[in-house]
C-alpha cells in the first residue's frame, strides 16, 4: 500500500521507506528519495474519519502562529481505504540550554495568538477519540459542554465510572468559574505530552501530533506537567514572556482532568483515581 501511494502521487522518484516508532493508532515510515525527505503516516479511513485531515488543518494552523518547528504538510488522501498524511520529515537534535528557552519563547507565542471565542471551526482528534469543538464565548460552558461532559457520557457508557461517580464530577463542575482565571482564548496544541515534541536542529522544539483549538492556556502547562519530561527553564522562559496569572501551579491538577477522562477512555478506568484526588473536596 505505501509503494502504491508514491507511485501514484510521484511516479519520477524512488524511494526507500523505514519504519517509525511512536504511536499505537498509525502506522508511520520515513521516506528518503535522492529529492525529498518525508514522514508519511497511515490508517484506516473508516476507522478514524477524516483524523488526518484534521491534523494536517492543526499543523498548517501552529505553522502560522510560532517560532517553534512545526511539519510542513504536502499530502493528505485516501487510497483503497488508506488514509495518509505525507509531511516533512524533522531531523532530531539534542535538549539543551538553549532548546528550552527558545520552547519557551515559542509556546508563549502560539498562545499569544487569540480567537474571540472558544472552540475551533472543525471538531478533530485527541489520541484516538474525536474531540468537538464548538464555538462557544465562555470558557466555563466550553470546557463543561465540548471537553468533560462528551468524556464523561462516554465513560459512564462504557463502563468505566459509575452514575454516582458522574454525579461527584458534576458537583465539582459548578466550581469551574472560581477556579479558572478569566483570559481571552488562546490558540492551544491541545495534546502537548512529552511524546509529541522532540529537539530539532538548530536548538529548536519541534511538536507534532496536534489537537488544536482556542481554549484556556493553563491546559496545554496542566498537559506538561501530567507525565513530566519538560525542563523547569522552560516554564520560566514561557512566564517572563508572557506572565501567567497567580497560582498557576496549583490550578496544574484541574487542568489536567481532561486528559486523564481521556486516558479512562482510551486506556480504562485505572486513570480515575487521579480524577477523584483533585475532585474529592468537591
Amino acid at each position: 500500500m505505501l509503494l502504491e501511494i508514491f507511485n501514484q502521487l510521484y511516479p519520477e522518484e524512488s524511494f526507500e521507506f523505514s519504519p517509525l516508532s511512536g504511536g499505537d493508532i498509525n502506522e508511520a515510515y520515513k521516506a528518503i528519495s535522492p529529492d525529498h525527505r518525508f514522514c508519511i503516516k497511515l490508517n484506516a479511513a473508516d476507522k478514524f474519519p477524516q483524523m488526518f485531515e484534521a491534523e494536517a488543518h492543526g499543523l498548517r494552523l501552529l505553522r502560522s502562529a510560532t517560532s517553534l518547528q512545526v511539519p510542513e504538510v504536502y499530502q493528505v488522501g485516501e487510497h483503497q481505504g488508506t488514509q495518509y498524511l505525507i509531511m516533512e520529515f524533522i531531523e532530531g537534535g539534542l535538549r539543551s540550554g538553549k532548546m528550552w528557552e527558545s520552547f519557551g519563547r515559542g509556546l508563549a507565542e502560539l498562545h499569544q495568538q487569540g480567537s474571540d471565542q472558544f472552540g475551533l471551526e472543525r471538531s478533530n482528534y485527541i489520541g484516538s477519540l474525536v474531540q468537538l469543538n464548538n464555538w462557544t464565548y465562555s470558557w466555563p460552558e466550553f470546557l463543561a459542554s465540548q471537553r468533560f461532559e462528551p468524556m464523561l457520557k462516554m465513560a459512564v457508557n462504557n463502563g468505566h465510572i459509575t452514575t454516582t461517580e458522574l454525579a461527584q464530577f458534576s458537583k465539582f463542575e459548578r466550581y469551574i468559574e472560581e477556579i479558572w482565571p478569566t483570559e481571552p482564548p488562546a490558540l492551544l496544541h491541545g495534546d502537548l505530552w512529552n511524546g509529541n515534541y522532540l529537539p530539532a536542529a538548530n536548538d529548536r522544539a519541534c511538536i507534532i501530533d496536534p489537537a488544536v483549538y482556542y481554549g484556556h492556556r493553563e491546559i496545554d502547562l496542566g498537559m506538561m506537567h501530567l507525565f513530566g519530561g519538560f525542563d523547569n527553564q522552560l516554564f520560566d522562559v514561557y512566564n517572563e514572556v508572557f506572565p501567567l496569572e497567580k497560582g498557576w501551579q496549583d490550578r496544574i491538577p484541574y487542568n489536567q482532568l481532561y486528559p486523564l477522562l481521556v486516558h479512562v477512555n482510551l486506556f480504562g478506568r485505572s486513570y480515575w483515581s487521579g480524577i477523584e484526588r483533585v475532585i474529592e473536596r468537591f
